[in-house]
């Protein structure tokens, strides 16, 4: 049976083209995710960038931390208390302060960091020329949009550059004088000290942290945004790889099952002249060993090339941190190819068995397409599983439906459960789809009919790649159409102001926007809040401040009980997902800057989708600054005036109309989960034109006997090459829609959640999506239907090689 077998492999070489493809590029796609996650394992240690020449760096304390049973519980403060006064006065006495300030600075579009001119020395900045500022409207600039000499307009006022420095490559920085900064920023949260590190310690008595060596890091911006990166890179390429496994497996399987059935006849001849089924079986798993490896080995080649690729793409991107390269790891390379050759002989040993149990006579006939009880089986019971995890998930916790992860995930199950089952379903499809009376349509449901698998195995593709991109892209839509009810629901102001990001307003500001005639604001400030659930959980609950009358006025808040005006300095509104949330329940919190305190629960809120939070009042937000402010119109208040007023008294601060606000804060999905949809997408549709032109190079090697009956019955070329493609597009309309049919089931199950947590459903599908993959499956499956069959049509109808099988 070895010689068999090679000599298959060698004549039928077509056949497993496909198969080979498939497992090439899945193993390719298998080694880059693995090579980038194994890159992207650990984050190399960053070094300190704006203190890296600073002997020691005080920091105030930015930790929360919560003794528990099973050990202390932190979290990082939203609002660090200053460095206290006393704390300063001693370290003072130990050596040279430097005191430190940052604050955001905006021009035009670019948005720069502001910083006391004392702090440049300490990157260490060189100034590449002119000199320091002087005075309050002079500064130093580095990586700007400004020259020496010119005027600067930002958000702090208009200021001349008197100075330019090298740029670093981790800020854009303005350097004003010492004394402004510190009008500007007043708040003292880290400083420089010249001193021995130890004396600093003893000075400080644990009231600030102490950073010398590598962990002045600690002092710069954002010093987590490395293994951030990465975490958020890691999830990107661990999906792309699961849906990697999870198409390419479902590739194989259905190329081999149809190249099973097209060489019915030839196992038939074989068992008749002797062969056993074991031996059918091994020439099977044969076949698919040799091809399995090749295509492994191969793909593992080709991936070690894409790889260094795809981590300069990322880097460029920003996805990635600049100094990601792909590192020296073999494991990706052994998992790679041992998977594929597993995914081979995984997708050859149903289609072994089948060919084991052929009989020797019986299947000389004509194909049958009744599914294999096997299939059946396996179909239903993924069925099942589907909806009963649905329904656990449904009558449990509604809001895990709402998870990235689950949102992905789940859909699999439903996904693999139709194509299985998706043999009982074809048949009535197309004799849907050809009800019209013709012979072309009579044609096209006589032969998707009598080639049941072979319609089986082009439409399975096609309904994968649709019902993927209707559930990923139908998920994140139909969340983000949630998130904007919910962001309507709430909102009944006429304005809605907001500062420049990263900005808040300041008392002036306030002062001119509350003198505007016919107006009432409520200002409101980012918070956060932490709760010590089951005493050994620390959640964190963003959350906003608030005065309760006058959020009343602007906010129509989703209570499930309570009232808003309960809300006072000894009292929080909570929502559901809290583990205690009655009505006057007490609670202990700590609040933005560590503050611990036990406050009375005056109203819950519904969950919804999970932004709903917590509301406190001002007092209970200590240093938060007002970033947003509501306006509502008195009785009587012309909009246009009052709109112009606001505008002037503003200043840099936008004014928009409660419609314009909500067009734009409108939720988007992050383009980092945006771009891994789309390559989890890309891929589907990739396998899904391999299996498809795979398919239907298979199906038209064994209708050349069709054909030349057809040509000799009198049909035209034109007539022959329409009917390849009808048939073909008439088994992508069926596929396409069991998949859209998949989405709807998957999309009614995640607005049945969102039904449960109080969120007015909207289900979203993404019809332009949807229509350019229909698109493509369908000149795919065109092409491949139309090309063999032209090809097939230059025999001349009498030719004895058009006639045999």
């Amino acid at each position: 049976m070895l010689t068999v077998t090679l000599r298959t492999l060698r004549t039928r070489w077509t056949a497993f083209t496909g198969s080979f493809v498939a497992l090439c590029l899945g193993v390719a796609l298998l080694t880059v995710t693995g090579l980038a996650l194994a890159s992207s394992a650990t984050a190399p240690e960053r070094g300190p960038e704006r203190f890296a020449a600073a002997p020691v760096v005080v920091k105030s304390q930015d930790t929360l931390r919560v003794p528990t049973p099973i050990g202390d519980r932190t979290a990082r403060l939203t609002h660090p208390r200053p460095l206290p006064a006393g704390t300063v006065a001693a370290v003072r006495k130990l050596g040279p302060v430097v005191e430190d300030r940052s604050f955001p600075v905006r021009s035009g579009p670019a948005r720069l960091v502001g910083h006391p001119w004392s702090t440049a020395r300490f990157a260490p900045y060189d100034l590449a020329s002119g000199r320091a500022p002087r005075t309050a409207g002079e500064v130093v600039v580095t990586g700007a949009p400004a020259r020496l000499g010119e005027r600067l307009r930002t958000d702090r006022g208009t200021l001349r550059v008197v100075g330019t420095l090298t740029p670093r490559g981790f800020e854009d920085a303005v350097f004003f004088t010492d004394a402004r900064a510190a009008r500007l920023a007043p708040a003292l949260h880290q400083l420089a000290v010249t001193a021995d590190p130890a004396a600093v310690r003893r000075a400080v008595d644990g009231d600030a942290q102490v950073l010398t060596g590598d962990a002045r890091r600690l002092a710069d911006a954002d010093p987590d945004r490395d293994s951030e990166a990465l975490t958020a890179m890691n999830a990107l390429f661990g999906t792309a790889g699961g849906v990697t496994a999870f198409v390419s497996v479902f590739v194989v399987a259905s190329t081999f099952a149809f190249a099973v059935a097209q060489r019915r006849r030839e196992f038939a001849l074989l068992r008749t002249t002797g062969a056993t089924p074991g031996q059918i079986r091994r020439a099977v798993l044969t076949e698919a060993l040799a091809v399995g490896t090749i295509a492994s080995a191969a793909g593992c080649v080709l991936g070690s090339h894409l790889a260094p690729l795809l981590a300069a793409r990322v880097a460029d991107e920003g996805l990635a941190p600049a100094w990601f390269t792909i590192g020296d790891h073999t494991w990706p390379y052994h998992a790679a190819f041992w998977t594929g050759l597993l995914v081979a002989l995984a997708g050859a040993t149903a289609a072994s068995w089948r060919a084991g149990r052929t009989a020797p006579t019986r299947d000389l006939r004509e194909d049958s397409g009744r599914i294999t009880p096997g299939r059946l089986l396996c179909g239903t019971a993924l069925l099942l599983t589907s909806a009963v995890t649905l329904t656990l998930s449904l009558t449990g916790d509604p809001g895990d439906l709402l998870h990235r992860k689950t949102y992905i995930s789940r859909p699999m199950l439903l996904i693999t459960a139709a194509a299985l089952l998706a043999p009982l379903a074809l048949r009535p499809l197309t004799r849907l789809l050809t009800c019209r009376p013709s012979t072309t349509g009579m044609l096209v449901r006589a032969n998707t009919a009598t080639g049941a698998r072979r319609t089986a195995a082009l439409a399975a593709p096609v309904l994968v790649t649709v019902a993927l991109t209707g559930c990923l892209l139908g998920a994140t839509g139909t969340l983000d159409r949630a998130k904007a009810t919910e962001t309507s629901d709430r909102t009944t102001a006429a304005f809605v102001i907001t500062p420049p990001a990263g900005t808040a307003f300041d008392d002036t500001t306030l002062r001119r926007l509350r003198a505007v005639p016919g107006t009432a604001l409520s200002p409101t400030s980012s918070t956060a809040v932490h709760v010590l659930e089951d005493g050994a959980a620390l959640i964190r609950s963003e959350g906003r401040a608030a005065t309760p009358g006058a959020l009343a006025a602007t906010t129509r808040l989703p209570l499930a009980a309570g009232r808003v005006s309960d809300l006072d300095d000894d009292s929080i509104i909570v929502n559901e997902e809290w583990r205690r949330h009655r009505v006057g329940e007490r609670v202990r919190v700590w609040l933005g800057d560590g503050t611990p305190r036990t406050l009375r629960i005056a109203a819950v809120m519904t969950t919804g989708t999970g932004n709903n939070g917590v509301y406190v009042t001002p007092r209970n937000a200590p240093g938060a600054a007002i970033d947003r402010i509501d306006v509502a119109l008195v009785d009587g208040a012309d909009p246009a005036a009052v709109a112009t007023a606001l505008d002037r008294a503003a200043g840099p601060a936008q004014v928009l109309t409660r419609d314009a606000w909500l067009r734009a804060t409108h939720p988007a999905t992050k383009h980092t989960t945006r771009l891994g949809l789309l390559m989890v997408l890309g891929i589907a549709l990739l396998y899904t034109g391999i299996s498809v032109a795979n398919t239907m190079v298979m199906g038209a090697a064994g209708r050349a006997r069709d054909v030349a009956a057809l040509r000799l019955a009198g049909a035209t070329r034109w007539q022959v090459l329409r009917l390849a493609g009808a048939e073909a597009l008439t088994v992508v309309a069926a596929g396409a829609l069991l998949g859209l049919l998949v989405t709807a089931v998957n999309l009614a199950g995640l607005t049945g959640a969102l039904a449960l947590l109080s969120v007015r459903p909207a289900p979203a599908l993404p019809w332009q999506a949807l229509g350019a993959t229909v698109t493509a499956c369908a000149l795919l499956a065109t092409a491949s239907a139309v090309v063999p069959t032209a090809l097939a049509l230059r025999r001349r109808p009498a030719d004895p090689a058009g006639l045999r099988e």
